[in-house]
């Protein structure tokens, strides 16, 4: 027998963890929503974690300034150490060529 998925759409998981922060009693919420309790407290901790940056549910994270800053730095840097060895190598068949 296959796992029936669900599929909460964006507004209903922002006011689930809205109701889960103005009452503590998880349960009660899960039971009322009919919302399993493991997908429950994983939304509740992602805009806890995150901050206003998380995104509930299948969509990526966002990311803050710094953050996407970091990532093309890191990329930046990858695409420049692959510039650097193509270089190496191109004078290394150089130099062997002249010899």
């Amino acid at each position: 027998m296959k796992k029936r998925y669900r599929n909460y759409s964006q507004s209903f998981k922002q006011k689930a963890v809205e109701l889960s922060f103005l009452r503590n009693n998880v349960k009660q919420i899960c039971e009322e929503l009919d919302i399993p309790s493991l997908c429950f407290t994983s939304l509740v901790k992602k805009p806890n974690t995150y901050g206003k940056n998380s995104s509930l549910g299948r969509g990526k994270t966002k990311l803050t300034v710094d953050q996407k800053e970091i990532v093309a730095l890191k990329k930046q840097l990858e695409d420049i150490s692959i510039e650097n060895e193509i270089l190496k190598k191109t004078v290394s068949i150089f130099f062997k060529s002249d010899k």
